[in-house]
């Protein structure tokens, strides 16, 4: 459980709360916002906005492939689309500071405010900024809520969502609709009483998948269940399963060379399982990712015995089911193509597999048509 020492309430001019962790360590971690689009917002424009990339953003909501043609797709005003953020030790507390605001002759500290969905106030933009006036062509800080605490929350791994809270919901139906709990909430957000107001900003404590123990080479990733993430220069796609919270990786399927992606000694790409029935029950064997180094992707086989054979339509798949608000990903306009939503795993490891199958024809019949130019 989470100290309620170690947190400070900070009460706004227009009486909103949130809660401020402070910190004396410089180590960042990963942390999302939740935000409530106020407009019409091509991806781009979206992450622009927040200083990431549309490839961050898209794994963050579990949208996949990636592909140039997302950056110019609307998401409608009204969806809530979640943004990864580095959380940082800034001035004794942790705060996101990387957004940054190019100033336009129309705005005020109010209407930057509502362009971040009300993550940060019009006070704390002008606190962060020395108080300075808005001048057409300034770039102005955006701090913007995060949290930390050691990304645990009762000895489970989990990444914290900054949630700005809407007129009509309480503690209990924002603790409902993550599948958290109203004590958990109280206790992480520091509150002594229930009552929220709309603009409060609470911390949610999304459940993730950790690559601490899996002996992975020189390399540590953080996964929130209803995301993913790309690793091995975008090779290899790493999705946490809502299950049991394990972290699992396979064959990305995105058009990049990759190499190395079956387990040595094998026919078993990274992700593959083979099952073996037995009287005694069955035997796995598992391609599992071990990493990276120098360009190279390291894997293993792990074999493992079960009284009875796992159930195959529980295993791995391109995004995890969870909660309603992971369903699916943000609402995009106009109907986005097919090719925007999540690809079976099979798929993913077929185009790879497909690209690999090239590449050995290529270098199979390069010297016999190099040979016949020059006869």
């Amino acid at each position: 459980m989470i100290s309620l020492c170690s947190l400070i309430i900070i009460v706004g001019v227009v009486e909103t709360k949130s809660t401020i962790e402070p910190c004396n360590s410089t180590k960042p971690c990963p942390s999302l916002l939740s935000y409530l689009l106020p407009w019409d917002s091509m991806l781009s424009e979206i992450a622009t906005r927040f200083n990431v990339n549309v490839s961050d953003i898209m794994a963050a909501n579990s949208a996949f492939p990636i592909t140039p043609s997302c950056d110019s797709e609307i998401v409608r005003a009204g969806s809530t689309v979640k943004i990864p953020a580095t959380c940082e030790c800034m001035d004794g507390i942790r705060r996101s500071v990387s957004a940054v605001y190019r100033v336009e002759a129309s705005d005020t500290l109010e209407s930057i405010s509502e362009a971040f969905g009300g993550l940060v106030s019009a006070d704390q933009i002008r606190s962060v900024n020395n108080g300075v006036p808005l001048l057409d062509g300034d770039v102005v800080v955006i701090p913007l809520p995060c949290s930390c605490m050691k990304n645990k929350n009762n000895g489970r791994r989990v990444v914290y969502m900054s949630y700005v809270v809407q007129k009509g919901e309480t503690l209990e139906s924002v603790a409902t609709f993550f599948g958290t709990t109203l004590s958990d909430l109280e206790s992480v957000n520091g509150l002594g009483q229930t009552t929220l107001l709309p603009g409060d900003i609470l911390y949610i404590p999304i459940p993730a998948c950790s690559s601490a123990t899996l002996n992975w080479y020189n390399e540590k990733l953080m996964v929130p269940n209803g995301s993913y993430a790309l690793t091995a220069t975008n090779c290899i796609k790493c999705t946490c399963s809502p299950h049991d919270l394990k972290m699992q990786c396979f064959p990305s399927g995105m058009h990049v060379p990759c190499y190395n992606l079956r387990c040595k000694g094998s026919n078993l790409a990274i992700g593959d399982q083979h099952l073996e029935y037995s009287n005694a029950g069955c035997n796995v064997t598992q391609c599992v990712y071990r990493g990276h180094k120098g360009g190279k992707i390291l894997s293993s086989l792990i074999n493992s015995s079960y009284l009875q054979c796992p159930d195959n339509s529980s295993g791995a798949k391109c995004w995890p089911t969870s909660a309603p608000y992971f369903a699916g990903p943000f609402v995009l306009s106009p109907s986005p193509s097919p090719t925007l939503f999540p690809l079976p795993v099979s798929e993913a490891a077929l185009m790879t597999r497909a690209y690999d199958y090239e590449r050995r024809l290529l270098l199979l019949f390069f010297p016999m048509i190099l040979l016949c130019l020059l006869m």
